[in-house]
């Protein structure tokens, strides 16, 4: 499954023109950038901002770049920036030695801000976080003028080089930018530009005690490393304006432009670091991997194919405005592409054992099947069948209604691959539950024999008792409910995880390997939970069920 590039030209369209108008009569190519804090894992959000900045990069031949901005030492862990760079690259783009680092640029922003100072464009300030707050004004009424915005640039100098050598404690100065206390944009009302934090920084240690803001070091970091086009989500739109101010007051030789794209929200999911990293220190999820979660260390885990999120972000395309989609749609595109490449093999996650009484003891027969009913190219597979099988619990039913065209008393129906079957007797524990079942096969019904007598509508799957690999399923269902969020979070769905924990398959479930697909037949399609695999016995999540109530 390829990216339709036509979907990326149509839906980017303000984009395109930005990129073909900044392009025309320029020397360099187009160079863009994702540009993530490693404070935690990415999201299928934070995948749509590759997405955007990789594919755009690749569409006009530029080449694209992985940076993180890890400006903020109190946040930021090896750990995350490890798992960016392999959840990127299984997203399917190679970064190579295109790995940046803000923190390799913090001597060269700390004499940017030198440069402001001395042009008398940024000031030490030595207003609290709070007294800065209350003199900032409304959307209605002007900021107030902080009373050290006037200092010379000398003094300037002075004390800014004693924040950067430890001379003062966190949060008693600040630098800020000196442009506009009346902006009607509040962001252009003279914002901090560094800070002083004393930590120690993953990469850095503790060379550094002063930190630029984000808003400083973002536009800087694009303009160091020559990135045209700064994509970027809608909520930086209103920062645009600090953003060119930064890089038009500096010497660089290429001024990227940011453009701003709107999020995509999906249903019944959660998404965001802030949201995110509770549910994974509370335990109320089995960390940022767990399969409910659209981190894309959760959709790995569940099984969702690189090639088939990258499909569904194609087709949620990019817009100035909101959108909003349905998770059946995700599902959607996971399905179809598991369609193409699934093996087909019988499990059965709710075993009630049936005894043909008629058949050998001894006997075992190896039966023959398709890997794929639609594509013979993937081959066959052979299949050990015998005197006691499991089949579905929920595929015989004592008193069945019209139209049960499964096993019942009295009734025939067919085994996936072998015989006609019939049940004769059923047997019971002294709560009155179903444990056992009683039945005869036709050994002249045998599937592949030429057999073209009686008709049976119902066909069931099925696994041989004495070589089945005993297996847990894990089936979900969306993180959240449909319900709005309240005070105290969102609506957990109760549901979102079924474990079956005494399911059984084929023989050839023992080998599986965590990349593997699997159709299981008539239950959905399923992968290899290799973290919940343990002690001979493996676990399977069910990626998504066959049936789509997608609407499109």
């Amino acid at each position: 499954m390829s990216i339709d590039e036509n979907i990326l030209r149509e839906t980017g369209a303000f984009i395109h023109a930005y990129i073909q108008e900044d392009l025309k009569g320029r020397t360099h190519e187009l160079s863009t950038r994702f540009p993530p804090e490693p404070n935690g894992y990415i999201h299928i959000g934070n995948a749509k901002g590759v997405f955007i900045n990789f594919e755009m990069a690749k569409l006009y031949g530029g080449k694209y770049c992985l940076r993180y901005d890890d400006t903020d030492p109190s946040k930021e862990e090896i750990e995350y920036v490890d798992a960016i760079r392999e959840d990127i690259e299984w997203l399917g783009y190679e970064l190579g030695d295109r790995v940046y680092f803000a923190s390799d640029y913090f001597q060269t922003m700390y004499d940017c801000a030198i440069v402001l100072i001395k042009k008398g464009l940024a000031y030490v300030c030595d207003l609290s976080a709070d007294e800065v707050k209350s003199t900032r004004g409304s959307l209605s009424e002007p900021g107030k003028p902080s009373p050290y915005r006037e200092r010379g640039a000398n003094v300037n100098l002075n004390l800014f080089t004693r924040m950067k050598d430890g001379e003062f404690a966190d949060g008693a100065r600040t630098l800020r930018a000196k442009i506009d206390m009346a902006s009607p944009n509040m962001n252009m009302r003279d914002p901090v530009l560094y800070r002083i934090a004393h930590k120690t920084h993953y990469r850095t240690g503790d060379e550094w005690c002063v930190y630029p803001m984000y808003d400083f070091a973002h536009p800087l970091e694009d303009a160091i490393e020559g990135i045209t086009h700064s994509m970027c989500s809608i909520e930086f739109e209103d920062h645009r304006p600090l953003y060119d101010w930064c890089v038009d007051n500096l010497d660089f030789p290429v001024k990227p432009r940011q453009i701003e794209f709107a999020k995509s929200k999906i249903s019944n999911t959660v998404m965001g670091k802030r949201y995110l990293k509770p549910l994974v220190e509370n335990g109320t999820v089995d960390g940022w991997d767990d399969p409910r979660m659209v981190t894309v260390r959760g959709m790995r885990r569940r099984g969702y194919p690189p090639a088939a999120i990258r499909a569904f972000l194609g087709h949620t395309g990019v817009s100035k405005s909101m959108s909003s989609y349905d998770f059946s749609l995700l599902e959607h595109y996971i399905r179809e592409h598991l369609k193409t490449i699934a093996k087909t093999v019988m499990a059965v996650l709710d075993p009630i054992k049936i005894i043909l009484t008629n058949y050998p003891e001894a006997k075992t027969e190896t039966l023959t099947m398709e890997n794929h009913p639609e594509d013979p190219e993937m081959g066959s597979r052979e299949v050990p069948f015998s005197r006691e099988i499991f089949i579905e619990r929920e595929d015989f039913m004592e008193d069945p209604p019209n139209k049960f065209f499964r096993l019942s008393p009295g009734k025939e129906v067919r085994l996936k691959g072998a015989y006609f079957i019939t049940c004769e007797e059923v047997m019971k524990d002294c709560d009155g539950r179903v444990t056992e079942l009683r039945c005869v096969y036709d050994p002249e019904t045998r599937s592949g024999s030429g057999f073209d007598g009686r008709k049976v509508k119902g066909t069931l799957h099925w696994v041989s008792a004495a070589h089945a690999v005993p297996i847990t399923a894990k089936l979900f269902e969306t993180l959240v409910t449909d319900a709005p969020e309240t005070e105290e979070g969102f609506a957990f769905n109760p549901n979102s995880l079924v474990v079956k924990e005494n399911a059984v398959g084929e023989p050839c479930l023992a080998s599986a390997k965590p990349e593997d697909r699997f159709q299981f037949m008539r239950n959905g399609y399923f992968c290899l939970d290799e973290k919940d695999s343990a002690n001979g016995k493996p676990a399977f999540n069910r990626t998504v069920s066959l049936r789509s109530s997608y609407k499109g």
